[in-house]
């Protein structure tokens, strides 16, 4: 019997997608499971990748872009595990984490979905992976920039801990019970389908998790570009979750247009916080042990000074840019070296195992990077 159906619903990302697969098989080593890829017409190379290097994973090919929570169904209908997760492709998982996520979710009683913890490309923590409903309430405190009550800040980074809302990013469940309430609501295109999962889980019983003591990288902006029409996608989910689970209300478009507007200028002023693309690289940083790898890579970045290391060193203040090599250092290793350096500001990379580019994110709100050499 398949113990676990990992479902990636893909979308114009082949790179970040070939990366998360890398990482899916690392970490399915000791697992019966099973991946599928559901691709929402993405008129790129990332089916010709899939067929060629990852022959094990089932492909769905969409002629047409039928949205997150439609395609997400179709894969489970076409899954056969135990459990499920719902993973995001601009992810990177832990080689041990699937392993620590079904070893806890198979002790719970009532378990609704699982949820690990996020850091973006940079190694910050992304608090959007543990939150509260978002009433209208706590909705209308978080467009004034008040985010006490829309996350679920009483539980800790690495806590293990019963939470409210979880992330579509990754979500691990039972393939019955996602059945049973329905799985995603198609209403929802993009976006507000994991918040409405989440509380029809709540709603018929369920639990849901938070697993801090697991971690991810989401790209986070790569999936999607954050543009004024990504904002009013989302804030349009935002009112029809509450159609569905609130009375009417008269706030309801005030919310929505306020929510946008104060996002846009939020995502202007934003911009000086992110760290700034440098054309030329001074001081390159290379975890690897690869010389012609070394080589090549030297040959595209062209960096004034190159150090080559087998680990991190103690300070790397002195590094515009740091390259892991997945070949050579692990994915979990990698995530905590990342998470380690995130109050620097030095731009980190990695080569996933077997490939021939670097990849990275530099902030969580813009496209990821993606260099071949």
């Amino acid at each position: 019997m398949i113990k676990l159906s990992i479902i990636i619903v893909n979308y114009k990302v082949p790179y970040f997608l070939e990366q998360c697969l890398l990482s899916v098989k690392a970490a399915c080593k000791n697992i019966n499971a099973e991946i599928i890829v559901i691709d929402n017409n993405s008129a790129d190379e990332s089916c010709v990748i899939i067929r060629k290097k990852f022959t094990e994973v089932k492909l769905i090919e969409n002629k047409t872009n039928i949205g997150f929570a439609r395609a997400n169904n179709q894969g489970v209908f076409e899954s056969k595990g135990e459990f499920i997760l719902i993973l995001n492709p601009d992810t990177v998982i832990e080689e041990d984490s699937l392993d620590k996520v079904l070893l806890f979710a198979e002790k719970q009683e009532k378990m609704g979905a699982l949820g690990i913890k996020f850091i973006d490309g940079t190694g910050n923590f992304l608090p959007e992976c543990k939150r509260n409903i978002p009433t209208l309430k706590i909705a209308n405190h978080k467009i004034r920039g008040n985010t006490k009550k829309y996350y679920a800040n009483h539980i800790s980074e690495n806590e293990i801990a019963q939470v409210e809302i979880l992330t579509g990013a990754f979500m691990l469940m039972k393939r019955e019970v996602y059945l049973k309430i329905g799985g995603f609501d198609e209403d929802y295109f993009m976006f507000g389908e994991d918040i409405d999962l989440s509380f029809k889980l709540l709603n018929n019983g369920f639990k849901n998790y938070y697993y801090g003591e697991s971690t991810m990288i989401h790209y986070k902006g790569e999936s999607t570009v954050k543009d004024i029409s990504y904002l009013k996608n989302f804030y349009g989910a935002m009112q029809i979750f509450y159609k569905k689970h609130y009375k009417k209300s008269i706030l309801l478009n005030f919310v929505s247009n306020v929510a946008v507007k104060s996002m846009v200028l939020l995502k202007s002023t934003s911009r000086s916080s992110r760290i700034q693309e440098k054309n030329i690289i001074q001081n390159l940083l290379i975890v690897s042990i690869d010389k012609e790898k070394i080589k090549m890579i030297k040959s595209r970045i062209k960096p004034q000074t190159t150090e080559v290391r087998d680990k991190l060193p103690t300070d790397c203040t002195h590094f515009d840019m740091i390259i892991f090599d997945n070949t050579f250092i692990t994915n979990k290793e990698i995530i905590e070296n990342i998470a380690q350096l995130k109050s620097v500001k030095i731009s980190k990379r990695i080569i996933p195992k077997n490939t021939s580019f670097l990849i990275g994110s530099d902030s969580s709100t813009d496209r990821g990077k993606v260099v071949q050499f």
